[in-house]
């Protein structure tokens, strides 16, 4: 396992001196174990452990990259779904089109909206499945 220097960085920037050492035997599979979770987490391992030890749940880097990736997707359906709503109101600027060119402008509109829906559902279970 790879080992950090005393003075390690906490969430927030604070730093403390940590001058005790607590040795724990594991076996090869846990110490492979623990070194894959604080990874995921972003973590090093002496930070995880500490963590974990004192009862914090320390939480997944990926969790917020994810969360960033449905934020985008959230953003797409949201500026689709205003195109639709100003196609289905009475504007004057809409006048110039023909019925049949607005009912497939709409339904592409659908079909983009559904597209995204597809995509928000398949972050959502990746970010499920990872908990």
């Amino acid at each position: 396992m790879v080992q950090r220097d005393e003075k390690e960085g906490e969430a927030g920037g604070e730093t403390r001196r940590r001058s005790r050492h607590l040795r724990v035997p594991v076996t090869e599979e846990e110490g492979q174990q623990i070194e894959e979770l604080a990874q995921q987490t972003g973590l090093s391992i002496a930070a995880y452990l500490r963590l974990v030890g004192l009862g914090h749940q320390p939480r997944s880097a990926i969790d917020s990259q994810q969360a960033r990736e449905l934020v985008r997707v959230n953003g797409d359906l949201g500026r689709l779904g205003g195109l639709l709503k100003l196609w289905l109101t009475d504007d004057a600027k809409l006048d110039e089109f023909k019925p049949e060119r607005m009912t497939r402008i709409i339904r592409g509109v659908l079909e983009k909206i559904e597209a995204n829906q597809e995509e928000l559902r398949a972050v959502v279970k990746t970010v499920l499945r990872a908990k």
